[in-house]
This record gives structure tokens, sequence and C-alpha cells, in this order.
């Protein structure tokens, strides 16, 4: 068979660009990370040409002799990774181990309490243009407006008062950690189940680095890139421990009493058809790098850079939400800079820095202008930095911050980033 290159040109010059982007940027989009070569071999390998309908020993397929060890190592992997008693790894992202949990727990109609997206929840915990918000009724809970802090008492007055079917913990853009305690006692008084999406933060959780939800929650959800650093594809877990009892998660969903019936259907048949194969086997590879010794002390940096991060935006008078961070990321709220986040976006891109515009808590721009922008550290932590690289890059940003129309200072600046990328290669 003939390669890319002599296959096809215009993808291939493409897939070359693209390499020189991610080696000659700082990427800094909390969501995106730097997956290794034997995850991404295992991500392109012969795997991609096998149907695998159904689960190890139970296949709708012949053939599948291969596939059902593979998928077994990765369950195996990731029930060690977390301490899980039970977990599946064929949801193709995040989004689809969701709705799995959806059909599993709920019905058209009942009502979930989610993290309000405007203040850094999931698309998928309720939003009205999501599946989520269309299906079921959603009612949200926020952050506290000048503390940009979750407020306990607040969420468990809003539960009382909808009686929520399923709560939902999880964010896409709040730097602190959870008390998943606290979550798991509003859920006990209003008679609701528990779940928490650590999709941005599955990665340090593993290994110790933020609380853990799996005592608390009855099901946990997750990506697998992001700070776990596999493929892009998703997983559900269940817990080990009393909270996590078949019988209460049953009694309350009104379903059956088998782990395995109640959510490997639901995610076959119940939401998507085959497993991605040589996805499910990157992730087993990625399970496998994250069970090593040097994926704690990453993750311990990860958390280092953050706050290094947060500390030098602090000392260049800008506002962070929730005044610092716990994980990863951070939100910055422009407006007294007066940027709105789609100019800074814009701009640090020309001058090869990588953010997203994101919504603050309490915004008054719309959500295609934002008046903030989210930064991560995951990526360029995987490629070396630390703290010191990572104050750099704030006097960068605030550099081009100042000045978001200069093109003399985008230039000074790509070349300074250009620099700094090609003191810590990619691959």
């Amino acid at each position: 068979m003939n390669s890319i290159q002599s296959q096809d040109s215009a993808i291939f010059d493409l897939l070359q660009k693209e390499t020189t982007r991610q080696n000659d940027n700082l990427e800094l989009i909390a969501s995106e990370n730097f997956a290794s070569k034997a995850v991404m071999e295992a991500n392109g390998s012969v795997l991609t040409n096998k149907y695998a309908e159904g689960y190890p020993g139970k296949r709708y397929y012949g053939g599948c002799e291969f596939a059902d060890v593979i998928e077994d190592l990765a369950r195996d992997r990731a029930k060690k990774l977390y301490g899980a008693d039970w977990v599946n790894v064929q949801p193709h992202s995040g989004a689809s181990a969701n709705a799995a949990v959806y059909l599993a727990l709920m019905k058209p109609g009942e009502t979930l309490l989610g993290f309000d997206l405007a203040h850094g929840g999931h698309l998928t915990h309720g939003s009205p243009v999501n599946f989520s918000g269309i299906y079921f009724k959603p009612e949200f809970y926020g952050v506290d407006e000048h503390t940009g802090l979750l407020d306990y008492d607040k969420i468990r007055d809003k539960a009382k008062k909808v009686q929520p079917k399923l709560i939902s913990i999880g964010a896409s853009a709040y730097s602190r950690d959870y008390d998943y305690e606290t979550f798991r006692a509003i859920a006990d008084e209003v008679g609701a189940l528990l779940w928490m999406d650590m999709a941005h933060t599955a990665g340090l959780i593993a290994t110790g680095n933020l609380n853990d939800p799996l005592p608390h929650a009855h099901v946990a959800t997750t990506t697998t890139h992001k700070t776990l650093r596999g493929p892009r594809g998703g997983m559900i877990l269940v817990g080990k421990d009393g909270p996590n009892t078949l019988g209460v998660v049953a009694a309350k969903s009104g379903r059956t009493k088998n782990w395995s019936e109640l959510f490997d259907s639901a995610v076959f048949p119940g939401t998507q058809g085959g497993p991605l194969m040589h996805v499910v086997a990157a992730k087993a590879v990625a399970y496998q790098e994250a069970l090593k010794p040097d994926f704690k002390q990453y993750q311990t940096q990860v958390q280092a850079n953050a706050k290094a991060l947060a500390n030098r935006f602090l000392e260049l008078g800008y506002t962070i939400v929730s005044g610092g961070t716990d994980n990863h990321l951070i939100l910055i709220d422009l407006r007294n800079k007066n940027v709105t986040g789609k100019v800074a976006e814009e701009a640090l891109g020309l001058a090869a820095i990588t953010v997203n515009k994101n919504m603050v808590p309490f915004d008054t721009e719309s959500p295609f202008v934002t008046s903030g922008i989210r930064i991560g550290t995951p990526a360029m932590t995987t490629r070396g930095f630390k703290e010191s690289e990572f104050i750099e890059i704030a006097n960068l940003i605030d550099q081009v911050i100042q000045h978001p129309e200069s093109e003399s200072t985008h230039k000074t600046v790509a070349d300074r980033v250009k620099e700094m990328c090609d003191q810590y290669p990619l691959y």
C-alpha cells in the first residue's frame, strides 16, 4: 500500500504543517496534551481494521481473540490506576461516556443539577444546546460572584429546591478541587445519585494530587487525554467503597442490579456501536504509563507550574477567577485590562501562543467574544517546562495583551517562543 505522502499529498502537507505548529508554539489549552510515541503507535495500529462489537468473550464478530486480551489489559490497568471496582474503556469520548451515564441512570424529563457552563462547567452537564439539556430538565449551581468558589451551602439549598435525580460534578474551567464528601452528603439528603466527570483532572486524581471522587460518587466518567495524557477517548468508572454499592444505584435508578447490564449496555448497544480497538489499545498504553512513578512527578510539576503561572499573573495585576489554582489551569478575567478574550486569543495566536477565549463567571460578553482566557500547563509540562519557563510565559502573554495590535510585539514574542520550544523538542 502507498504511504500518505505519495497517496495524498494535500493531507501529508497539512500534517507536516500541524507538526511544525505543535513544535514551535506554546500549547496552553488546558484540555490538550502531547501523547507519547507509544500511545500514538497504538492509536495508528492495525487494530483500526478490527470490528469488535460487544465485550471480551461476548463479541458479535469473530477474530477477536487479541482484541479481547487488549481490552482486558486496558480495563485491568485502569482499575489498578484508580482503585476502581469496575470500568468501561469503550466510550469514544467524554461526551459518549456521559451519554451512557444518562441512559443508565435517568429518564427523559428528569432533573439534573449540574455546574453552570457559564461559570466553568461542562457542555454535557445540562447546556440547553446539548442533548443533556434537551432531553432532561437542567438546573444549575455556580460559583460565588465575589470569591469565584463553589458555595456548598447554596448548592445544598438549590438541591433541596429542585430535587434532582442526578447531581453532576466537574468542570472545564474551574481551578479548584472539590469537596466530594459534602457533595455526597447533599446528594443523600435529597435522594439523588452523584456523578463526577473528572475529564480535566483525571491524571491529577490518578496520582493523588487531587481529591479522589470514587469513594463518594456513584459513578465517574473521564476523557483519556488532557491530564491523563492518553489518546482522545472516554471511560466510565465505579469505585469499590460502600457509597458505590450496586443496591444504592439500582434502587434509585429503578434499573438492574448488575454493573455490566447497567453501564455496559448503556455504552453498547445503548449509545454507540463497535469500540475503536486501536484507541482502546492506546488507552491501555497510557494507563501503563500512568502507573509509573514518573507520572506522579509529572502531575506534581503540572500543579507547580500552574501555581507559578497564577502567581506571576497576580503580580502583573491580572484577575484570576477564584484567586489561584489547585489543579492544572487558571481562568483569567481580562476586564480590568480592557481586552476581550477573543482579541487576546487572536493576538496571542499571532505570537505563537495558543490559548482559548473563555467565559468568566457573570460575564458581560457573549460566548463568541468572552471576557477571559483559559490557560493550562499539562502540554508544555510534558515538554519539560518548569516554573521558571511558566513565569516567562506569563510575562510574554502580558506583553501581547498590553499591545494586542502590535506586529512588532507579535514577532518579538514569537521569536522568543521559538527559542524556548527549541530547547525542549516535542519528540
